[in-house]
């Protein structure tokens, strides 16, 4: 799996862009000054430093991700489970929900999840 690790300041930022691109750079230091309290220095630093890494293009001051959200938190997640749970899934669920009621709407939702996951 590609590297998709986005620290805090990194991942704020892409979800800015994933929220309204595509996204004229000007506009988007405007919403990174209102949504992250960035200076227009900041913004275009990070800019600058997602797209040498291949995860934004900001072609003609457009601005669009070169990376899908689900794409980061697929990477997140797994990378979690490793780190914390020797990739279990079973030891995942069973400390996500410890001390956790979760309804009967969500029950089902997860159980239909689980029943697609064995299916392929």
């Amino acid at each position: 799996m590609e590297n998709y690790k986005l620290y805090d300041g990194e991942y704020k930022f892409i979800c800015v862009i994933w929220d309204a691109e595509p996204i004229g750079s000007m506009k988007l230091v405007q919403l990174c000054d209102e949504k992250l309290g960035w200076k227009k220095s900041t913004t275009f630093t990070m800019l600058r430093r997602l797209a040498e890494r291949g995860l934004v293009r900001n072609e003609k001051s457009v601005v669009t991700s070169l990376i899908k959200r689900e794409q980061v938190q697929q990477y997140e997640i797994e990378s979690l489970m490793d780190k914390m749970f020797d990739g279990s899934v079973p030891s995942f669920v069973a400390s996500f929900l410890r001390g956790r009621t979760i309804s009967e709407a969500e029950l089902q939702e997860i159980q239909r999840m689980i029943e697609e996951a064995t299916e392929r």
